[in-house]
Order: structure tokens, then C-alpha cells, then sequence
């Protein structure tokens, strides 16, 4: 009898593991076609949405799209009964900006203008400033030295020496938020940063999300060469050329300089999209699969259509929520739950995903992995052989889990045959790939991540020129399919994906 028994319950064990078995992913694949994908993407990446921008109409009206079809699918609303997670953004308006020089009024956007990035109101009457050269510290070149200039105001110049290791750019050794930071570490109550060129409208452009912060920036202002000249006097040209071979000794000069400025913050908000497709008999643990569907949207008459950036990897997670929804109304759904999410702000700064990443409607340590797709409708430019343009790049699967990149090359192997390019994965990456999209904020928090890319298409990316008739929509299908199918065995696999990596450091 005890034989029988244990007969009896090694069949009910082989028998529950067989009702827990995936089926075959194949069929529900297939139902993500170029002809839905483009369908899809003709609306998404069409004129009505405006170029999508965080915060504005044309986002709205995209959201309210993705969340229709999600529920169509019959998916749950992903965050306590809405299918939207909202997250505050702001606005600026500038309402009075001024500066005068020696009793001089002086024009906006002309002589001078407000960084928006870096000016709280503010009104203050100088009767000096420091001059402190590129106004850069590191560990061989001090502009400020031991020069005091707490509660003054301090002029430097954009650019930085030559040979100064670090490169350019905004956020580079002498980007303007160095600048501002080291003149901050030094007490400066302004800045004023001489600069060969203003940004139109570039006040009004500005959105963020920080409105309460730590410590605030001094008010910093960009003036032109005539303004830094009425400044610090007629030797400025001489001053500014000696710049190039020699590093000047910080020095004060007498100059009366009155600078006011004045803004109307308006709250806006932005919403994630998620909808919830329940599993089986592990429905409390996730897979989520992102995409942002935000993008530029209008400069003047212009929209930026955003079609592969990132409008494919929208599409791609409406067409894997509907292979999913097909395979659980067939009986053959998967056994954790699947997270569909379109996230807003990317663009502006990972917002959307960072804002979920503290905000989570799941806890992390459920999710099993992120898989997050970002442009991969085209080709990158840069590939040259016929043979290597079946491609994506995979980014990030040999970070946290040990176990991502060998069953990416197993189901790619079996199913769709591209070729796996993990050049970005290369830590001396220049274009910082794994850092740039919105699996890095689920990275931050421990959760294995998988990204799916097409690279940087050029010249379209970020251009008005990136629309729908320019997308491969054959191999877009061919690589959501691979999402889908890695999704798929995350999903019915025994355990949760492990976590045996450091996590990423930036």
C-alpha cells in the first residue's frame, strides 16, 4: 500500500509540473507582425500626438492610447485601480530678468541670460566681482586658489585649458555645472559665465522634477564678451586671449552690477502607463517590460515624431501585451505576472522609471528581471557588411545576474536568429549606453535588466526626420519577438532570476 502511494504521489508531482509547463511560445510570437507594428506606430509616431513631449497634450493623448489597448487586452491597471502612475514635473516661467552694469541697463537674451537650470529668485547689488579665469578645480589647476570670494559674485570663462583630461560638454570638467558647483564649494552668491552664444527661448524650455533641493545654486547668468568687457573693463580682450597660455591669478574689480530675476513655477504632471497581465501560480512574482513612449515634441511648427525613438519600443510592448493576452486566454498563460509599462520623461532624464524605481507598485524583490526596449526599428549607420545589419545590440545582461546572457543566446539560437552584439556592454563604451535609458533605474535597485537597442541611428536621432515610413518593420517584429520570448521563459521558469553581481556604479 505505502508503495502505491508513493506511486500515486510522484504521478500528481509529474502531473502539477506538467499543468505548470509553459507551452509552446511559437504561435504567440508569430502574432506580433510587421503589419500591427506599423499600424500601431503610424498613430503613435503620427502628427496628433505632437512629438509626445513629458507633460504636454501629445502626451496625453498617447497614454490615453496605450492605456485603451491595454485594456482592450483585458490587463489589469497596474498602480491601486489606474492604469496611470502620475509624477510631478515643473516649469518655469521667467517673468523679470535684469542686469545692470555701471548704471547701464543691460537686454535679455541679448547682453545676458538666466541660466534656468541654476537661478532661484533672487535680487542683488554687487559693488565687485572676482574675476577667476575658466573658474575650474581639479587636482593640478585651482582658478579660485585662495582667493575669498563668499557672497560675491564671481565671472569665468566657458571652455577650459588645453590638454584638461575629462572632455566636453555640459556636465564635463568645464561644463557649466562644474563651473557653477566649484564656485558654489567657494560660497559665490552669482556667476557669471562668459559664453560665445545664447540659447533661444531656452528659459521657457526647461522642465524638471527637484523642486525642493539640499542647497540651492547661486543665480547664474551667461553674458556675452561686450557685457564681460562693461564688467571688468576695457583690458578685457587682452585678459581673455592670455587665457589660452596662462593661468591668471583670481583678482576682484570695482563694478557696480545689479542683477534681479523673477519666475512663476507652474506644476505640471506626467503619467507612466501599466497594465498587468496575471499570472498563475506565481502571479506575486513580476517581469516587467518597459518602454518610454515620450519624445521632443514641437519646436516651433516642427514635431519631432520620435518614430524610433523610442515609438518602436512602445509598439513593441502593445504587441507583447497582446501575444501574452492571447496566450492566457488559450490557457496557456504565464506563470508569474507581467508588468507592461510606458514610461514618460526619459528624454528629459530617465523621470519616469526613476520616479517608479522609488515609487514602486511592486516590491523589487519580486521582480525577477526588466527587459526594456529603446529604438529598435532601424539600423545603425555605422555597421557596413550586408550580413551583420540582422543584429541588436544587448546591453547590460552581464551585469547583477550571470544568468541573463546565456539564456538570451539559448532563445536566440532557438527562435530568432540575430545576431547578439554586446559592444555597449564594453566599459570604456564613449556613448555610455547602459547608463542612458530606463533600465538603468531598475538596475540601481538590484533588478536584473536586459536593454534592447538598434544604437544611435543617425542622422534622424533626435531630428524631425526620425518618422514611421523609415522603420524596418521586419526586423523590429523579428527583435520584440526576442523580447517576447525571453519574457516568456523568465516568466515560467521555476525560480526568479538570480542576483549574483555587483551592482552598477556609474
Amino acid at each position: 500500500m505505502r508503495y502505491l502511494v508513493l506511486a500515486f504521489l510522484a504521478l500528481l508531482s509529474v502531473t502539477t509540473y506538467s499543468q505548470k509547463k509553459p507551452g509552446n511560445p511559437k504561435p504567440y510570437a508569430a502574432t506580433i507582425t510587421d503589419a500591427d507594428l506599423k499600424r500601431h506606430l503610424n498613430i503613435v509616431a503620427g502628427a496628433e500626438m505632437e512629438g509626445r513631449e513629458t507633460a504636454t497634450a501629445g502626451e496625453r493623448k498617447a497614454a490615453a492610447y496605450i492605456e485603451n489597448h491595454f485594456k482592450s487586452l483585458g490587463l489589469l491597471p497596474g498602480n491601486q485601480g489606474s492604469y496611470r502612475q502620475a509624477f510631478p514635473v515643473y516649469r518655469d516661467s521667467l517673468t523679470i530678468a535684469k542686469m545692470m552694469v555701471n548704471g547701464t541697463p543691460l537686454v535679455v537674451d541679448t547682453d545676458f541670460q538666466p541660466s534656468p537650470l541654476y537661478s532661484t529668485e533672487s535680487k542683488f547689488y554687487f559693488s565687485e566681482v572676482v574675476y577667476a579665469g575658466y573658474g575650474i578645480i581639479d587636482s593640478v589647476y585651482d582658478s579660485y586658489g585662495k582667493t575669498n570670494v563668499a557672497g560675491k559674485a564671481v565671472v569665468v570663462m566657458e571652455g577650459g585649458p588645453a590638454g584638461l583630461k575629462g572632455g566636453t560638454g555640459r556636465f564635463s570638467p568645464t561644463g557649466t555645472a562644474a563651473k557653477v558647483n566649484h564656485a558654489r564649494s567657494k560660497g559665490a552668491a552669482a556667476v557669471f559665465i562668459v559664453a560665445s552664444n545664447f540659447s533661444p527661448n531656452i528659459f521657457g524650455n526647461r522642465m524638471y522634477v527637484s523642486l525642493y533641493r539640499d542647497a540651492q545654486y547661486p543665480p547664474t547668468y551667461l553674458i556675452n564678451d561686450k557685457t564681460a568687457e562693461r564688467i571688468l573693463g576695457a583690458n578685457w580682450p587682452a585678459m581673455k586671449e592670455s587665457l589660452k597660455a596662462e593661468k591668471p591669478e583670481p583678482k576682484a574689480y570695482k563694478a557696480e552690477v545689479a542683477v534681479s530675476i523673477e519666475k512663476h513655477i507652474r506644476m505640471l504632471s506626467a503619467n507612466n502607463v501599466l497594465g498587468v497581465l496575471e499570472g498563475t501560480d506565481k502571479k506575486d512574482e513580476y517581469v516587467i517590460l518597459t518602454a518610454h513612449y515620450d519624445h521632443l515634441g514641437k519646436r516651433g511648427d516642427a514635431i519631432y515624431y520620435g518614430a524610433n525613438d523610442d515609438g518602436s519600443g512602445t509598439v513593441s510592448i502593445l504587441e507583447m501585451a497582446e501575444a501574452f493576452a492571447k496566450a492566457k486566454a488559450a490557457g496557456k498563460g504565464p506563470r508569474r505576472s507581467i508588468i507592461f509599462m510606458t514610461v514618460s520623461g526619459e528624454e528629459k532624464g530617465l523621470w519616469g522609471s526613476a520616479y517608479y524605481a522609488a515609487h514602486p507598485t511592486v516590491s523589487p524583490e519580486k521582480i525577477s528581471a526588466n527587459l526594456n526596449i529603446d529604438m529598435v526599428g532601424r539600423i545603425d549607420i555605422d555597421r557596413k557588411k550586408p550580413d551583420s545589419l540582422n543584429y541588436v545590440y544587448i546591453v547590460g545582461d552581464d551585469k547583477i545576474s550571470s544568468e541573463s546572457t546565456p539564456m538570451t543566446e539559448s532563445l536566440n539560437n532557438k527562435y530568432t536568429k540575430l545576431g547578439l552584439d554586446y559592444k555597449f556592454n564594453d566599459p570604456k563604451d564613449p556613448e555610455r549606453i547602459y547608463y542612458r535609458s530606463d533600465h538603468y533605474n531598475f538596475a540601481k535597485i538590484g533588478v536584473p535588466i536586459i536593454f534592447y537597442t538598434d544604437g544611435v541611428t543617425k542622422p534622424d536621432y533626435h531630428r524631425p526626420t526620425d518618422t514611421p515610413d523609415k522603420i524596418n518593420y521586419t526586423l523590429l517584429a523579428k527583435r520584440a519577438q526576442l523580447v517576447f520570448y525571453t519574457a516568456w521563459e523568465m516568466a515560467n521558469r521555476e525560480t526568479l532570476m538570480k542576483r549574483d553581481r555587483p551592482l552598477p556604479k556609474e
